[in-house]
């Protein structure tokens, strides 16, 4: 009987073969390859770490002002203390007297003299010879040591098998071609290049990953990357979808009758996205687009127009959203437009009662229901279209990778795909579409409606609270409207922010001739419908809430924001949170209002905000700030889709990656199969997401 063994800590770390330790590089590199005398050491350590050896003479374990060991070292050129706060017994036994080491740390001022703090420590013979290559540092879980990751990964180095994943297959003429001028090393000298880099390589280049040895890894992952995003472009479009063009007879159209009854044209930017999406729909492949537009530039009836077309056609449309609160405005805006046109609209959500549930369930099935509207609900299993001819995804990065796969795999059939309108409100930078959206063609809706008004955005601190309330009461009294937001929504004691509940009874108190309302996520949904209505009729005049509403009801009359620790808050939050105001003919304005002491970060994020209004600049410095995973949604995910490649360090890169993909793709299809498997194996489905 075979028992089965328990994983290693390094299979725990996912390196449980000869190319996941190759492909595990350093995160920074220490330099072992010089030794000095304790007194070099004392005379060059001071802001950098320095490696010396000695003869221990002196260990001793103190106890006040708390545990401590503390250990003395000398040569024939001085002493030297190294200090352990934290200790074990083997420790002790490894320093102990007589005993010859090496250490390596910073060297600072002690109480008695020059002291490391925790210096790496190994017991050494006088003349143990130095390493030739710098000691990598790789990312480790807890309880790994550098040691055990070290020894592998030299062993991965040597395997025979490695030889084979890393040989070079890509065509010297295409390399050539692509990179003129780009003396990089092969695959496989990259990478043990990375592992052991000599001791005269260029440290900074290395860190900062533009060593050619990085350059030709990032190429490699971004070519694999490029590779699986354009077969699945090349595969939807050998696949059949209805086409869908417009009615001739306009008499009985959805879509003619949706713009007659709209209260506003189209602008152009909407015009031109309508176009692409027509064309889109027209076609026999399934559409996979995605409409980016910025806060308020009317996606909604973009998407509603497209939903109009399929629905005059006889088959269904669904829109769907991550938060309940995000459907629900979907749902409102689409009956305002369509009932009037008899359109039977279906709701479903993961709070309706199993009863209600049941109800949409069969007429979704029936096909009674032309319009479906919902959350994630809409993809469950026992949610079945009768016939599905589009699906509108909002704010699909808000998704988690997983979902939007289920997303993918529910929608369609082997025999039949629905055309799919993707819509985001956070405008993702262009190097940030050519990698992870490849796949996708893209609209982009990049003018506001006519009437919106720039909003004024002004940083404010805390302590003028009370100046900021004074001004909030001028306002109320103009007649228009204001929000004020808040991070929180009951007291925490790891954050002790004001909060919604105390702003609202202190605006309450403050603000007696004016009625204030408040909306928070924990509010069952009718009841922030209410309020969230009666603050559109204007029976409301303040809003306190939450994040809530990101998204919410439009109100032309809300035109003054104000959100409390704004620090808090992200770019793209903030920048979604504004777009809220400046809907109606009032000058719109936007107050931050920070506590102090603020991080340089904060500091850099109120003054960007303050500054720029463009959604795509904002968004720009989001990415740079919190990089691509969680801009996408993607960390959810638990594989970083890039590991090697900065979007904006490495944008040059993508396109040489993408003409290379393109070459591939044409000529070599044995290479394709070859390099995909070696860098994505299981993990390609991801980049589909």
């Amino acid at each position: 009987m075979t028992t089965k063994q328990a994983p290693t800590s390094l299979q725990k770390m996912g390196l449980n073969s000869p190319m996941a330790l190759a492909l595990h590089l350093p995160s920074r590199y220490e330099d072992e390859t010089e030794l000095l005398s304790i007194e070099e050491a004392i005379h060059h350590g001071r802001f950098n770490a320095v490696q010396t050896q000695g003869i221990v003479i002196r260990n001793q374990v103190l106890f006040r002002p708390r545990r401590q060991m503390l250990v003395t070292i000398e040569d024939e050129t001085e002493t030297l203390q190294l200090r352990f706060l934290n200790f074990y017994p083997s420790q002790q036994k490894q320093m102990a007297v007589g005993t010859h080491i090496r250490v390596r740390g910073d060297i600072r001022d002690g109480f008695q003299g020059s002291e490391m703090v925790h210096p790496t420590v190994r017991a050494v013979s006088p003349d143990a010879p130095l390493p030739s290559s710098l000691t990598p540092v790789y990312p480790a879980s807890a309880g790994i040591s550098q040691t055990i990751i070290r020894k592998a990964v030299t062993q991965a180095l040597r395997d025979p098998s490695l030889q084979e994943s890393l040989a070079e297959f890509l065509p010297k003429q295409l390399m050539a071609q692509l990179l003129p001028g780009h003396d990089w090393p092969s695959l496989q000298a990259a990478i043990t290049y990375l592992h052991q880099p000599p001791a005269d390589a260029n440290t900074q280049a290395l860190l900062e990953r533009t060593h050619p040895a990085w350059r030709r890894v990032q190429f490699e992952e971004l070519l694999a990357q490029q590779i699986s995003l354009k077969r699945a472009h090349a595969i939807r479009r050998e696949r059949h979808a209805p086409s869908f063009t417009p009615l001739v007879k306009k008499s009985r159209s959805i879509e003619a009758g949706l713009l007659k009854i709209l209260p506003f044209a189209l602008t152009r930017a909407q015009e031109r996205v309508w176009a692409e999406i027509g064309n889109d729909l027209s076609a026999s492949f399934p559409m996979n687009r995605l409409l980016q537009g910025d806060v308020g530039s009317g996606k909604t009836v973009v998407a509603a127009l497209a939903a109009a077309r399929v629905m005059d056609h006889g088959y269904q449309a669904a829109v769907m959203a991550p938060t309940e609160i995000l459907a629900e405005q979907h749902y409102f805006k689409m009956k305002e437009w369509f009932e009037p046109l008899g359109v039977k609209i279906a709701w479903l959500s993961g709070s309706l009662k199993a009863k209600d549930k049941r109800l949409a369930q069969g007429i979704i099935e029936s096909g009674q229901a032309q319009l479906i509207i919902g959350t994630h609900a809409l993809i469950q299993e026992n949610v079945r279209f009768a016939k599905l001819g589009l699906a509108v995804i909002d704010e699909q990065h808000r998704f988690g990778v997983r979902q939007r796969l289920e997303i993918q795999q529910r929608v369609g059939s082997e025999l039949f795909y629905c055309h799919q309108l993707m819509m985001s409100a956070t405008p993702i930078p262009r190097t940030l579409a050519m990698t992870y959206y490849a796949d996708l063609d893209v609209s982009v809706i990049d003018e506001l409606p006519p009437g919106r008004k720039p909003i004024a955005t002004k940083v404010v601190k805390a302590s003028r609270r009370d100046e900021v309330i004074s001004g909030l009461h001028s306002w109320l009294e103009k007649g228009l409207q204001a929000y004020w937001v808040c991070p929180l929504i009951e007291e925490s004691e790891v954050l002790q922010l004001q909060t919604a509940v105390e702003s609202f009874e202190q605006l309450t108190l403050v603000l007696p001739d004016f009625k204030v309302g408040l909306v928070h996520g924990r509010l069952k949904a009718e009841e922030k419908a209410a309020v969230m209505a009666a603050f559109k009729a204007n029976e409301i005049q303040l809003l306190v809430a939450t994040t809530v509403i990101e998204v919410g009801v439009d109100v032309p009359n809300a035109a003054l924001m104000v959100i409390e620790h704004a620090e808090r808050f992200g770019y793209a939050q903030i920048h979604q949170l504004r777009g809220r105001v400046g809907r109606g003919s009032a000058d719109s304005v936007c107050i931050l209002m920070y506590a102090e002491p603020l991080s340089m970060a904060a500091k850099e994020r109120l003054q960007t905000l303050r500054e720029v209004s463009d959604g795509f600049v904002i968004a720009e410095r989001d990415l740079s700030l919190r990089g691509p995973g969680e801009l996408l949604g993607a960390k959810q995910s638990g594989d970083a889709m890039l590991r090697f490649v900065d979007l904006q360090r490495d944008a040059w890169l993508i396109e040489l990656a993408q003409q290379a993909a393109d070459h591939l793709l044409a000529n070599h299809a044995d290479i394709v199969e070859r390099h995909l498997e070696r860098w994505l194996g299981a993990r390609a489905e991801f980049l589909k997401a």
